[in-house]
């Protein structure tokens, strides 16, 4: 699962609830019936609490469909384990709705664990448009998106303007500054989430889109890694820690790692999720008021994030797919969705209140992370994408270890996918 952090903490916030399905036909607003009753949700561990307070409110209102939360381990692993081994009971599936990472949406849609959904019963056009390709697979809609995010680029501000140069636009720029600047400052260059995990997994895609390559196409039966852009990504990642731009105890680090080195003052420019940007400019934060954010660059200008979130999916034995649809109408509705921003600090799918003026008073890096979820692209799609992810993480590590080159790398991704697809 995407995990999505909100301030001072890891939050891997995975609520399980389903989006807008109607059984048989039967439209939400109309009453009785056996689409209508109780849910159960599964999720990750709601670490901040915020969601047990959405789902009082809609208890309170509908007594006779509440929702049960059922909250899984907080390591996405775990939680992917434990809904697919539920889901494969079939109609003995303890969950009827599920919060999906969005890079799982073709996983299960795949293996039939999650139904089709009527894409009309949405309101997907005051969506950011880039979430939606996320919550579909094979031309079909089989998801809808909950919470979205993705990548920017974090920088000390207050050196950068004592060194009198702007944000990097491009790797060069980045590179020149995280070899040259940094230094004399006390600070490590460049850094990322490169411990061998789904983080790097994003990270070396994000490489590869951002010089032009691809991973996979037509939803994973394709393998197009083997492509200069691909080299020319990860030979990005691999050359920063060869010239120690990326200190190589980067090596090590996930999302808080990171966010921890940053924030104490340790990192001039590091990739995360916006939550590490909330984080390090709290008051409690060694960064604090000293912190910038752009989107990542790329090798000539702007880059490519990777889209992180959260899809909302039916089981498909769900028992009660009325019900289900009024409860996402309900967490998709853009008061509840600004409250998903002010309560959990997680980005919202609601195109509007990206340009909310006092959304963007509250959270000044808004109109960045607009830009960066309107240029971001999926994770590679694909039926067996846990596999296809721990070949991307096992292969890119090596390279950035120094183990191969970056040549023979993509050279082994492309051999080790294909492997995969077949």
């Amino acid at each position: 699962m995407r995990w999505i952090r909100a301030a001072g903490r890891g939050l891997l916030v995975l609520i399980v609830v389903m989006t807008g399905y109607v059984a048989s036909g039967a439209r939400a607003d109309e009453g009785g019936g056996e689409g209508r009753g109780p849910l159960t949700l599964a999720t990750a561990g709601d670490l901040t609490g915020y969601l047990g307070t959405l789902l009082q409110g809609w208890n309170r209102t509908h007594p006779g469909e509440r929702v049960t939360l059922v909250e899984l381990p907080d390591s996405a692993d775990e939680t992917h384990a434990q809904m697919a081994t539920d889901l494969r009971d079939g109609d003995r599936s303890r969950f009827d709705v599920l919060n999906i990472d969005v890079s799982w949406t073709s996983e299960f849609a795949a293996a039939g664990w999650i139904r089709p959904l009527p894409a009309d019963r949405f309101p997907l056009r005051d969506f950011l448009a880039p979430v939606v390709d996320t919550a579909t697979y094979d031309g079909r809609l089989y998801a809808v998106p909950y919470v979205t995010n993705a990548g920017l680029l974090l920088y000390r501000a207050d050196v950068l303007a004592k060194e009198g140069v702007p944000p990097p636009r491009s790797w060069a720029e980045l590179e020149r500054y995280a070899r040259t600047i940094a230094p004399k400052h006390g600070l490590d260059g460049y850094a990322g989430q490169f411990l061998p995990y789904e983080g790097l997994t994003v990270n070396a895609a994000e490489a590869v889109y951002s010089a032009g390559g691809s991973v996979l196409g037509d939803e994973g039966a394709r393998v197009t890694v083997d492509s200069a852009a691909a080299r020319e990504g990860i030979g990005f990642l691999a050359r920063g820690v060869r010239e120690g731009w990326i200190p190589k105890r980067a090596l090590t680090y996930k999302e808080e790692e990171s966010r921890q080195a940053f924030q104490d003052g340790r990192l001039l420019f590091l990739r995360n999720w916006p939550y590490a940007y909330v984080a390090a400019s709290a008051p409690s934060s060694k960064v604090a008021g000293k912190v910038g954010a752009v989107p990542l660059p790329g090798p000539d200008g702007p880059g490519t994030s990777v889209l992180g979130g959260s899809n909302l999916a039916v089981n498909t034995h769900a028992r009660h797919p009325d019900s289900a649809a009024r409860l996402i109408a309900y967490l998709t509705s853009e008061p509840v969705q600004r409250q998903v921003l002010t309560r959990g600090a997680l980005p919202p799918v609601r195109a509007a209140l990206y340009e909310d003026p006092g959304l963007i008073r509250a959270f000044p890096y808004l109109p960045t992370l607009r830009e960066s979820v309107l240029a971001a692209a999926p994770r590679p799609k694909s039926a067996r994408y846990d596999q296809v992810s721990l070949v991307v993480q096992s292969v890119v590590h090596d390279a950035m270890a120094g183990h191969e080159t970056p040549e023979a790398a993509v050279r082994r991704l492309a051999r080790e996918l294909a492997a995969i697809s077949r």
